[in-house]
Protein backbone atom coordinates (compact mmCIF):
# COMPACT_ATOMS: atom_id res chain seq x y z
CA UNK A 1 0.00 0.00 0.00
CA UNK A 2 2.53 2.56 1.00
CA UNK A 3 4.74 1.29 -2.06
CA UNK A 4 1.60 2.80 -4.09
CA UNK A 5 1.31 5.92 -1.99
CA UNK A 6 5.11 6.96 -2.69
CA UNK A 7 4.89 5.95 -6.91
CA UNK A 8 1.84 8.09 -7.00
CA UNK A 9 2.94 10.92 -5.30
CA UNK A 10 6.98 10.90 -6.60
CA UNK A 11 4.94 10.98 -10.38
CA UNK A 12 2.77 14.14 -8.98
CA UNK A 13 6.21 15.53 -7.76
CA UNK A 14 7.88 14.56 -11.61
CA UNK A 15 5.01 16.88 -12.85
CA UNK A 16 5.47 19.90 -10.39
CA UNK A 17 9.17 19.71 -11.97
CA UNK A 18 8.03 19.71 -15.40
CA UNK A 19 5.89 22.75 -14.40
CA UNK A 20 8.96 24.47 -12.56
CA UNK A 21 11.19 23.55 -15.57
CA UNK A 22 8.35 25.32 -17.61
CA UNK A 23 8.33 28.63 -15.19
CA UNK A 24 12.23 28.70 -15.68
CA UNK A 25 11.72 28.56 -19.46
CA UNK A 26 9.25 31.38 -19.61
CA UNK A 27 10.88 33.19 -16.58
CA UNK A 28 14.62 33.43 -18.73
CA UNK A 29 12.64 34.15 -21.91
CA UNK A 30 10.95 37.04 -20.96
CA UNK A 31 14.42 38.72 -19.01
CA UNK A 32 16.71 37.76 -22.31
CA UNK A 33 13.94 39.15 -24.92
CA UNK A 34 12.21 42.05 -22.97
CA UNK A 35 12.94 45.24 -24.58
CA UNK A 36 15.02 47.51 -22.21
CA UNK A 37 13.77 51.55 -21.75
CA UNK A 38 16.01 53.62 -23.83
CA UNK A 39 15.92 55.88 -26.30
CA UNK A 40 16.46 59.72 -26.83
CA UNK A 41 12.87 62.02 -27.15
CA UNK A 42 13.01 64.65 -30.39
CA UNK A 43 10.24 66.14 -29.19
CA UNK A 44 9.21 68.17 -25.77
CA UNK A 45 5.41 67.16 -24.85
CA UNK A 46 4.71 68.63 -21.49
CA UNK A 47 4.95 65.64 -19.18
CA UNK A 48 3.09 66.06 -15.98
CA UNK A 49 4.23 63.30 -13.00
CA UNK A 50 1.42 62.38 -11.14
CA UNK A 51 2.23 60.87 -7.55
CA UNK A 52 -0.30 59.78 -5.30
CA UNK A 53 0.72 59.63 -1.67
CA UNK A 54 -0.53 58.28 1.77
CA UNK A 55 1.68 58.35 4.94
CA UNK A 56 4.58 58.50 2.89
CA UNK A 57 6.82 60.77 4.58
CA UNK A 58 9.72 57.82 4.99
CA UNK A 59 10.30 57.57 1.31
CA UNK A 60 8.08 60.45 -1.03
CA UNK A 61 11.12 63.27 0.01
CA UNK A 62 13.69 60.81 -1.85
CA UNK A 63 11.21 60.30 -4.39
CA UNK A 64 11.10 63.93 -5.36
CA UNK A 65 14.41 64.61 -5.34
CA UNK A 66 15.10 61.82 -7.99
CA UNK A 67 11.91 63.35 -9.85
CA UNK A 68 13.15 67.24 -9.31
CA UNK A 69 17.25 65.81 -10.82
CA UNK A 70 15.38 64.42 -14.43
CA UNK A 71 16.84 65.76 -17.59
CA UNK A 72 13.72 66.10 -19.43
CA UNK A 73 13.06 70.04 -20.41
CA UNK A 74 9.78 70.05 -19.85
CA UNK A 75 7.62 68.45 -17.01
CA UNK A 76 6.18 69.30 -13.88
CA UNK A 77 5.47 66.94 -10.73
CA UNK A 78 1.67 66.55 -9.31
CA UNK A 79 1.93 65.52 -5.86
CA UNK A 80 -1.25 64.47 -4.24
CA UNK A 81 -1.47 64.40 -0.72
CA UNK A 82 -4.57 61.31 0.33
CA UNK A 83 -5.14 62.08 3.54
CA UNK A 84 -2.20 61.02 5.08
CA UNK A 85 -1.94 61.03 9.03
CA UNK A 86 1.83 61.46 8.97
CA UNK A 87 4.33 64.14 7.37
CA UNK A 88 3.25 63.58 4.10
CA UNK A 89 1.65 66.57 3.28
CA UNK A 90 4.24 69.19 4.83
CA UNK A 91 6.59 67.64 2.48
CA UNK A 92 4.80 68.46 -0.60
CA UNK A 93 3.79 71.71 0.72
CA UNK A 94 7.50 72.69 1.29
CA UNK A 95 8.73 71.22 -2.25
CA UNK A 96 5.77 72.68 -3.89
CA UNK A 97 7.33 76.21 -1.70
CA UNK A 98 10.80 75.58 -3.21
CA UNK A 99 10.13 74.29 -6.80
CA UNK A 100 7.57 75.95 -9.02
CA UNK A 101 7.05 72.67 -11.07
CA UNK A 102 5.63 70.78 -8.01
CA UNK A 103 1.94 71.25 -7.52
CA UNK A 104 0.45 70.44 -4.07
CA UNK A 105 -2.86 68.79 -4.39
CA UNK A 106 -4.91 67.97 -1.59
CA UNK A 107 -7.45 65.01 -2.28
CA UNK A 108 -10.98 65.61 -1.71
CA UNK A 109 -12.88 63.24 0.81
CA UNK A 110 -12.86 59.94 -1.27
CA UNK A 111 -16.00 58.77 -2.52
CA UNK A 112 -18.09 55.66 -1.63
CA UNK A 113 -16.58 52.55 -3.56
CA UNK A 114 -13.53 53.83 -4.49
CA UNK A 115 -9.99 51.71 -3.08
CA UNK A 116 -6.14 52.15 -2.70
CA UNK A 117 -4.70 55.19 -4.92
CA UNK A 118 -7.38 55.29 -7.42
CA UNK A 119 -9.05 58.25 -6.27
CA UNK A 120 -5.18 60.52 -5.51
CA UNK A 121 -4.25 59.62 -9.17
CA UNK A 122 -7.73 60.94 -10.37
CA UNK A 123 -7.28 64.33 -8.60
CA UNK A 124 -4.04 64.20 -9.84
CA UNK A 125 -4.88 64.16 -13.29
CA UNK A 126 -7.74 66.70 -12.93
CA UNK A 127 -4.86 69.27 -11.77
CA UNK A 128 -2.40 68.09 -14.28
CA UNK A 129 -1.68 70.08 -17.80
CA UNK A 130 0.60 67.61 -19.59
CA UNK A 131 -0.01 65.76 -22.72
CA UNK A 132 1.34 62.82 -21.28
CA UNK A 133 1.15 61.34 -18.03
CA UNK A 134 3.48 59.21 -15.80
CA UNK A 135 1.83 57.73 -12.94
CA UNK A 136 4.26 56.66 -10.26
CA UNK A 137 4.75 55.91 -6.34
CA UNK A 138 5.96 57.52 -3.59
CA UNK A 139 8.80 54.62 -2.86
CA UNK A 140 10.04 55.14 -6.44
CA UNK A 141 13.56 56.42 -6.96
CA UNK A 142 14.53 57.76 -10.57
CA UNK A 143 17.73 57.95 -12.34
CA UNK A 144 17.91 61.45 -14.18
CA UNK A 145 17.38 60.27 -17.77
CA UNK A 146 14.83 57.51 -17.00
CA UNK A 147 11.91 60.32 -17.80
CA UNK A 148 13.56 60.99 -21.29
CA UNK A 149 13.83 57.74 -22.37
CA UNK A 150 10.60 56.71 -21.47
CA UNK A 151 9.21 59.20 -23.24
CA UNK A 152 11.57 58.71 -26.39
CA UNK A 153 10.59 55.02 -26.07
CA UNK A 154 6.58 56.07 -26.14
CA UNK A 155 7.49 58.78 -29.25
CA UNK A 156 9.91 55.94 -31.44
CA UNK A 157 7.53 53.47 -31.11
CA UNK A 158 4.76 55.09 -31.58
CA UNK A 159 3.40 53.68 -28.35
CA UNK A 160 -0.20 55.29 -26.78
CA UNK A 161 1.02 53.61 -23.42
CA UNK A 162 4.41 52.19 -21.61
CA UNK A 163 5.31 50.62 -18.55
CA UNK A 164 8.41 50.02 -16.93
CA UNK A 165 9.60 47.10 -15.12
CA UNK A 166 11.25 48.28 -12.39
CA UNK A 167 14.39 47.21 -9.34
CA UNK A 168 11.83 45.94 -7.15
CA UNK A 169 13.29 46.43 -3.90
CA UNK A 170 13.19 44.40 -0.61
CA UNK A 171 13.80 45.92 2.80
CA UNK A 172 13.37 43.09 5.02
CA UNK A 173 14.28 39.42 5.28
CA UNK A 174 11.07 37.96 4.31
CA UNK A 175 10.41 39.56 1.98
CA UNK A 176 13.38 39.06 0.07
CA UNK A 177 13.15 35.44 0.93
CA UNK A 178 9.05 35.66 -0.96
CA UNK A 179 10.36 38.17 -3.53
CA UNK A 180 12.01 35.41 -5.86
CA UNK A 181 9.44 32.56 -5.55
CA UNK A 182 6.54 35.28 -6.29
CA UNK A 183 8.23 37.09 -9.30
CA UNK A 184 8.64 33.83 -11.30
CA UNK A 185 4.91 33.13 -11.71
CA UNK A 186 4.47 36.96 -12.41
CA UNK A 187 7.31 36.06 -15.86
CA UNK A 188 4.55 33.83 -16.73
CA UNK A 189 1.24 34.81 -16.01
CA UNK A 190 2.11 39.04 -17.10
CA UNK A 191 5.13 38.24 -19.24
CA UNK A 192 6.47 41.61 -20.73
CA UNK A 193 6.39 38.96 -24.53
CA UNK A 194 2.51 38.85 -24.07
CA UNK A 195 2.22 42.40 -22.80
CA UNK A 196 3.88 43.32 -25.72
CA UNK A 197 2.28 40.92 -28.51
CA UNK A 198 -1.34 42.54 -30.07
CA UNK A 199 -2.14 38.89 -31.01
CA UNK A 200 -2.12 37.98 -26.79
CA UNK A 201 -4.51 39.28 -24.49
CA UNK A 202 -2.40 39.86 -21.76
CA UNK A 203 -2.30 43.40 -20.48
CA UNK A 204 -0.58 44.53 -17.62
CA UNK A 205 1.00 48.15 -16.00
CA UNK A 206 3.66 48.25 -13.02
CA UNK A 207 2.12 50.76 -10.60
CA UNK A 208 5.01 52.17 -10.35
CA UNK A 209 6.19 53.28 -13.63
CA UNK A 210 3.54 53.73 -16.40
CA UNK A 211 3.02 56.63 -19.13
CA UNK A 212 0.31 57.36 -20.94
CA UNK A 213 -0.42 59.48 -23.74
CA UNK A 214 -3.75 61.70 -21.86
CA UNK A 215 -5.48 60.34 -24.66
CA UNK A 216 -5.21 56.98 -23.95
CA UNK A 217 -5.65 57.16 -20.34
CA UNK A 218 -9.05 59.17 -21.02
CA UNK A 219 -10.09 56.45 -23.70
CA UNK A 220 -10.28 53.65 -21.37
CA UNK A 221 -11.98 55.76 -18.65
CA UNK A 222 -9.00 56.87 -16.07
CA UNK A 223 -8.40 55.28 -12.59
CA UNK A 224 -12.26 56.10 -12.29
CA UNK A 225 -13.28 53.29 -14.98
CA UNK A 226 -10.96 50.84 -12.41
CA UNK A 227 -12.25 52.63 -8.86
CA UNK A 228 -13.17 49.77 -7.33
CA UNK A 229 -10.03 47.31 -7.77
CA UNK A 230 -7.21 47.03 -5.89
CA UNK A 231 -5.02 45.94 -7.86
CA UNK A 232 -5.97 48.86 -10.27
CA UNK A 233 -2.80 48.81 -12.48
CA UNK A 234 -3.22 45.33 -13.63
CA UNK A 235 -7.31 46.49 -14.42
CA UNK A 236 -6.20 49.40 -15.99
CA UNK A 237 -3.52 47.52 -18.29
CA UNK A 238 -6.00 45.10 -19.21
CA UNK A 239 -8.36 47.60 -20.18
CA UNK A 240 -5.49 49.31 -22.37
CA UNK A 241 -5.17 46.35 -24.69
CA UNK A 242 -8.58 46.02 -24.88
CA UNK A 243 -8.92 48.80 -26.21
CA UNK A 244 -6.57 48.18 -28.78
CA UNK A 245 -4.16 50.46 -27.96
CA UNK A 246 -0.57 50.10 -28.72
CA UNK A 247 1.08 49.34 -25.59
CA UNK A 248 4.50 48.35 -24.47
CA UNK A 249 6.14 46.64 -21.20
CA UNK A 250 10.19 47.56 -20.85
CA UNK A 251 12.70 46.95 -18.61
CA UNK A 252 14.26 49.22 -16.75
CA UNK A 253 15.77 47.95 -13.23
CA UNK A 254 18.83 50.43 -14.28
CA UNK A 255 16.74 53.12 -14.76
CA UNK A 256 13.81 52.87 -11.68
CA UNK A 257 13.42 51.29 -8.38
CA UNK A 258 10.23 51.17 -6.33
CA UNK A 259 9.74 49.16 -2.90
CA UNK A 260 7.69 46.30 -3.28
CA UNK A 261 6.74 45.45 0.64
CA UNK A 262 8.19 47.73 3.63
CA UNK A 263 7.85 45.22 6.35
CA UNK A 264 6.55 41.76 7.26
CA UNK A 265 3.24 43.35 7.59
CA UNK A 266 3.35 45.24 4.11
CA UNK A 267 4.17 41.71 2.71
CA UNK A 268 1.32 39.85 3.86
CA UNK A 269 -1.14 42.49 3.33
CA UNK A 270 -0.45 42.51 -0.28
CA UNK A 271 -0.89 38.85 -0.36
CA UNK A 272 -3.78 39.31 1.22
CA UNK A 273 -4.91 41.61 -1.64
CA UNK A 274 -3.83 39.09 -3.85
CA UNK A 275 -6.58 36.44 -3.00
CA UNK A 276 -9.09 38.00 -0.96
CA UNK A 277 -10.91 39.70 -4.38
CA UNK A 278 -10.41 36.29 -6.23
CA UNK A 279 -11.84 34.43 -3.01
CA UNK A 280 -14.70 36.49 -3.20
CA UNK A 281 -15.11 36.35 -6.39
CA UNK A 282 -14.80 32.29 -7.22
CA UNK A 283 -14.29 30.62 -4.14
CA UNK A 284 -13.32 27.12 -6.62
CA UNK A 285 -10.97 29.37 -8.29
CA UNK A 286 -9.74 30.45 -5.71
CA UNK A 287 -9.25 27.27 -3.91
CA UNK A 288 -7.79 25.80 -7.34
CA UNK A 289 -5.17 28.21 -6.98
CA UNK A 290 -4.45 27.90 -3.25
CA UNK A 291 -3.53 23.51 -4.17
CA UNK A 292 -1.47 24.88 -7.47
CA UNK A 293 0.51 27.31 -4.97
CA UNK A 294 0.90 25.06 -2.72
CA UNK A 295 1.85 22.02 -4.52
CA UNK A 296 4.42 24.29 -6.64
CA UNK A 297 6.20 25.90 -3.41
CA UNK A 298 5.70 23.21 -0.54
CA UNK A 299 5.19 19.91 -1.32
CA UNK A 300 8.31 19.33 -3.09
CA UNK A 301 10.07 20.08 0.17
CA UNK A 302 7.83 18.05 2.28
CA UNK A 303 7.72 15.08 -0.02
CA UNK A 304 11.65 14.88 0.18
CA UNK A 305 11.54 14.77 3.83
CA UNK A 306 8.94 12.49 3.41
CA UNK A 307 11.15 10.24 1.52
CA UNK A 308 13.87 10.07 4.43
CA UNK A 309 11.67 7.97 6.62
CA UNK A 310 12.29 5.10 3.90
CA UNK A 311 9.81 2.14 2.78
CA UNK A 312 9.50 0.51 -0.50
CA UNK A 313 9.62 2.96 -3.35
CA UNK A 314 11.48 5.61 -0.95
CA UNK A 315 13.84 6.06 -4.19
CA UNK A 316 11.87 6.94 -6.67
CA UNK A 317 9.79 9.99 -4.14
CA UNK A 318 13.50 11.06 -3.02
CA UNK A 319 14.45 11.12 -6.91
CA UNK A 320 11.17 13.01 -8.24
CA UNK A 321 11.00 15.41 -5.15
CA UNK A 322 14.58 16.82 -4.66
CA UNK A 323 14.21 17.10 -8.56
CA UNK A 324 11.41 19.50 -8.28
CA UNK A 325 12.92 21.26 -5.02
CA UNK A 326 15.73 21.65 -7.18
CA UNK A 327 13.59 23.22 -9.62
CA UNK A 328 12.04 25.55 -7.25
CA UNK A 329 15.25 26.56 -5.94
CA UNK A 330 16.82 26.94 -9.69
CA UNK A 331 13.87 29.68 -10.17
CA UNK A 332 14.46 31.64 -7.60
CA UNK A 333 17.93 31.72 -7.75
CA UNK A 334 17.59 32.71 -12.00
CA UNK A 335 14.84 35.73 -10.95
CA UNK A 336 17.15 36.66 -7.86
CA UNK A 337 20.17 37.31 -10.13
CA UNK A 338 18.82 38.39 -13.08
CA UNK A 339 15.11 39.75 -12.03
CA UNK A 340 15.96 41.33 -8.85
CA UNK A 341 19.69 41.66 -8.60
CA UNK A 342 20.05 40.49 -5.21
CA UNK A 343 22.43 38.16 -5.45
CA UNK A 344 21.83 33.80 -6.39
CA UNK A 345 22.09 32.96 -2.85
CA UNK A 346 19.00 34.43 -1.82
CA UNK A 347 17.33 31.60 -3.06
CA UNK A 348 18.37 29.45 -0.31
CA UNK A 349 15.26 30.68 1.44
CA UNK A 350 13.35 30.00 -0.86
CA UNK A 351 11.28 26.72 0.96
CA UNK A 352 10.73 29.54 3.42
CA UNK A 353 9.33 31.97 0.92
CA UNK A 354 7.14 29.24 -0.43
CA UNK A 355 5.46 28.66 2.79
CA UNK A 356 5.41 32.22 3.33
CA UNK A 357 2.91 32.96 0.47
CA UNK A 358 1.12 29.78 1.11
CA UNK A 359 0.35 31.19 4.41
CA UNK A 360 -0.77 34.45 3.36
CA UNK A 361 -3.02 33.29 0.83
CA UNK A 362 -4.35 31.00 3.21
CA UNK A 363 -5.31 33.66 5.27
CA UNK A 364 -6.59 35.76 2.56
CA UNK A 365 -9.46 33.18 1.97
CA UNK A 366 -10.92 33.77 5.51
CA UNK A 367 -11.30 37.19 5.19
CA UNK A 368 -13.39 39.45 3.52
CA UNK A 369 -11.68 42.91 3.84
CA UNK A 370 -8.11 43.99 2.59
CA UNK A 371 -5.53 47.08 4.18
CA UNK A 372 -3.87 49.27 2.05
CA UNK A 373 -1.40 51.94 4.04
CA UNK A 374 -3.52 52.25 6.83
CA UNK A 375 -7.17 51.99 5.33
CA UNK A 376 -9.15 48.70 5.67
CA UNK A 377 -11.61 47.94 2.39
CA UNK A 378 -14.53 45.63 2.82
CA UNK A 379 -14.23 43.90 -0.65
CA UNK A 380 -17.69 42.05 -0.46
CA UNK A 381 -19.93 42.55 -3.53
CA UNK A 382 -17.36 44.00 -5.76
CA UNK A 383 -15.96 42.43 -9.03
CA UNK A 384 -12.62 42.53 -9.09
CA UNK A 385 -10.87 42.22 -12.11
CA UNK A 386 -8.95 38.47 -12.21
CA UNK A 387 -5.10 39.35 -11.56
CA UNK A 388 -3.89 36.35 -10.12
CA UNK A 389 -0.79 33.83 -10.45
Amino acid sequence: MYEIIYYAVALVMAGVAAVWAALIRKTVQTLSDTPRLGGGCTGAPLISVILPARNEEAFIGRCLDSLLSQDYPRYEVVAVDDSSEDGTGAIIEGYAGDHGNVVHVRAGARPEGWTGKNWACVEGYRRASGDLLLFTDADTVHLPGSMSAAAGTLESRRLDALTVMPRMLALDFWTRATLPVITVFMHSRFSALNVNDPAKKTGYFFGSYFMMSREAYEGVGTHEGVRGEMIEDGALGRKTKESGRAMMMVRGESEVSAVWARDPRGLWDSLGRLMVPLYLQSRRAAAAIMIAVTMLLVAPFAALAASAAGGPGWWALAAAAGAASAMVYAGAAIEARRGLGIGAWRAVFAPLGGAVVVLGFLAGMGGASVAWRGRRYDMRGRSQDSVNI
